[in-house]
């Protein structure tokens, strides 16, 4: 048998990017965040309660390119990186599409999704800084986990807060994060006065992202030994997920691989970010991906690209953060709990959002039911199981060729398969017995 040359395209580590890639670069006119207590542009002072100053150096950066340290990238190397680009073969025969599709594979990291990118930098910049202790939030706890694991490389000492449905949902998660060393609670907790006003307020709470970032970031204003340290959203976070996509196009170049659609899921917009914005970039530049589309997929229990609203808005629930600019349910939404808790947020990276206002981008939703559809076609042909954010990017990309199938058109498809879903097995099994809720609002 004679592989297919694409059947898997692999980098050795020494083709791990050199640098990120930034996309505030080449988007002109974006809004700067505001200083929430005057309406003012936030200066960089204003974020030095919560972030060392490197981090708030990326984060007002317009570099287009900025080194990545070589310790993290040695760091980088035991992510996995460079992830593989495999070709879907079976899941295309399922599907009788002339489609190609082929997925990037950030589920192959030990930690199991693509959040160990940024957490690494963020990590690394800290303990460079002096700091001792981070606090995070996480949703589904993807980004949690990658916290706690990369913090015991830099010495750090990590305390998360989980949201509340995904915590009581995903036992094992705890047992993972505390395996890690880091301490984790159910959030909204009783360890902030805002856990404590929420849990007053609403007792059956089954939390959010947005409270767990106050949560987080309220205990890193209160001691300036702690910096907060978050998995999406804003700038800098996107910049350290574009190793994904660096590493894909240069992946796509050995393949011979020309996308007509990119795909991936959108909560706070990291990996979307991560795998798009070099491609992006290049098509601003007008070096590339000209036919290309870039579909971001967003869950229906929190749409905020397809039925938010374009404006400044906090980043948290608490109106701690800046005033970003973005699409925006609005801080205080708190969407209905489902097994992608990881993209259980009110708003979306203002970058992101950027590129969707201009037209760069379009956004598509979808109920849970039909993403675990596709979550239980994927184990069954190619013998993955997805992660139920992933399952959002996965049904993207089958809705498109079954688009290719009906109008016989031999396009190609990427996607970013985000994270493994070993750890969301109880959503597979409520989809398989016929008891998964719908998720629609």
């Amino acid at each position: 048998m004679t592989i297919p040359f694409d059947a898997r395209i692999n980098l050795t580590p020494e083709d791990i990017p050199k640098r990120w890639y930034n996309l505030a670069a080449d988007l002109p006119g974006l809004k700067p965040p505001l200083n929430p207590g005057t309406g003012e542009v936030a200066k960089p002072e204003d974020f030095e309660p919560i972030f060392c100053k490197e981090i708030i150096r990326q984060e007002g950066s317009t570099e287009r390119y900025i080194d990545i340290p070589e310790e993290v990238r040695d760091n980088l190397i035991y992510l996995n990186r460079p992830a593989p680009l495999q070709r879907a073969y079976r899941l295309e025969k399922y599907l009788k599409t002339p489609a190609k599709i082929y997925f990037k594979r950030e589920d192959m990291s030990p930690l199991g999704s693509h959040k160990g990118n940024t957490a690494i930098a963020q990590a690394y910049y800290n303990a460079e800084a002096g700091i001792h202790t981070l606090t995070t939030e996480t949703g589904a706890g993807q980004w949690g986990t990658a916290l706690a694991m990369v913090s015991n490389l830099y010495d750090i000492k990590t305390t998360v807060f989980m949201v509340k449905g995904s915590y009581l949902a995903k036992p094992l998660r705890k047992t993972i994060i505390n395996t890690y060393g880091a301490t984790i609670y159910a959030s909204p907790s009783e360890h902030t006065e805002f856990g404590k006003k929420i849990l007053k307020e609403h007792p059956e709470t089954t939390g959010s992202l947005g409270i767990a970032i106050s949560e987080a970031c309220e205990m890193a204003a209160n001691d300036k030994n702690i910096c907060y340290s978050l998995g999406s959203v804003l700038n800098h976070v996107m910049l350290h997920q574009t190793v994904i996509g660096i590493e894909t196009m240069q992946q796509m170049e050995i393949g011979e691989i020309e996308p007509d659609y990119v795909v991936a899921c959108t909560g706070g917009g990291s990996n979307f970010a991560g795998l798009t914005f070099p491609m992006l970039g290049e098509k601003i530049r007008g070096k590339g991906f000209k036919d290309t589309q870039f579909v971001a997929v967003e869950p229906r229990a929190a749409p905020s690209l397809t039925k938010g609203e374009f404006k400044y808005d906090y980043g948290d629930t608490a109106g701690f953060t800046p005033l970003l600019m973005m699409y925006t349910l609005g801080s205080e939404f708190i969407p209905s709990s489902i097994h992608a808790g990881g993209l259980r947020y009110h708003g979306m990276s203002p970058l992101v959002s950027a590129a969707y206002d201009t037209g760069l981008i379009t956004a598509r939703s979808y109920d849970q039911t039909q993403t675990f559809e596709a979550g239980i076609m994927m184990a069954r042909t190619e013998g993955i199981i997805p992660a139920p954010e992933s399952c959002h990017a996965l049904k993207g990309a089958i809705d498109l060729a079954l688009e290719c199938k009906e109008k016989n058109e031999e396009k190609t498809i990427v996607f970013c398969l985000s994270g493994h879903g070993l750890l969301d097995l109880y959503g597979y099994e409520q989809y398989l017995d016929g008891t998964l809720p719908s998720s629609e609002i």
